[in-house]
């Protein structure tokens, strides 16, 4: 064992333990903990870190970078590269993984009570900023277009994330899709968005948190207002 490490985490598997300290390590400071930050933060090793980084790969709580598998780049709703958004707390800033997750941030981090969303169109380049809270979504007529399926989104997850944009109206996306030669995925409203990031990461600080099955998933898509094949559901 190694730093200074509680009793309360010391109790943890140490897979959870790695887990918890990359998200509390983005929640504060809006980096990833590097690996010699997480073995000081967990009591493991560096090889054990890098261990149990490869397990929380594979099990999708993290994203690791394919060339620097000590490196994570996504830890959801948390990046450390940026993928078009900026999230602005009272002390701290993000780089907001995609629209989804940058409507997230202040739901999952509770001393934050509203965040500063700001991104580009990507069809106009027109700036949009939204100040987004925990009671209700922020005004706007701007539209959501998510364009790879989920039954895809892990193939690459990076990718992904980095195609979940915010553009000024479906006059813009139409326009985007038209330049680029990609089809047309899901499109929403910013008040559909905010109920779909709401309660998506509820947990994900917290010890035992484990991600949703496949089911679990579907019904909370549905819950929130989404329908279609793009999200395995019914039309």
């Amino acid at each position: 064992m190694t730093g200074n490490v509680s009793a309360g985490t010391a109790a943890l598997h140490a897979t959870e333990r790695v887990r918890l300290a990359v998200y509390n390590g983005f929640a504060r400071t809006g980096r990833a903990p590097s690996a010699p930050e997480l073995a000081a933060l967990t009591g493991l090793t560096p090889d054990q870190v890098g261990q149990e980084l490869r397990t929380l790969h594979g099990r999708h709580d993290v994203v690791l970078d394919p060339q620097d598998h000590d490196r994570v780049v996504m830890a959801h709703p948390f990046a450390s590269v940026p993928l078009g958004f900026s999230v602005m707390g009272a002390h701290t800033l993000w780089w907001g993984g995609c629209a989804w997750d940058s409507f997230a941030m202040p739901h999952l981090l509770r001393d934050e009570p509203d965040v500063l969303v700001a991104t580009r169109c990507p069809a106009c380049d027109t700036p949009h900023a939204w100040v987004v809270g925990r009671d209700a979504p922020p005004p706007g007529d701007q539209v959501a277009h998510f364009l790879i399926p989920m039954r895809r989104a892990w193939d690459d997850v990076v990718r992904t994330c980095g195609n979940q944009r915010l553009f000024c109206s479906t006059d813009c996306v139409e326009s985007w899709l038209r330049r680029t030669g990609q089809e047309r995925g899901y499109v929403m409203d910013l008040r559909t968005l905010w109920r779909f990031a709401a309660d998506w990461y509820t947990g994900r600080l917290e010890p035992g948190y484990t991600r949703r099955d496949p089911a679990a998933a579907g019904a909370y898509f549905a819950e929130v207002g989404l329908h279609g094949s793009f999200w395995g559901l019914p039309d």
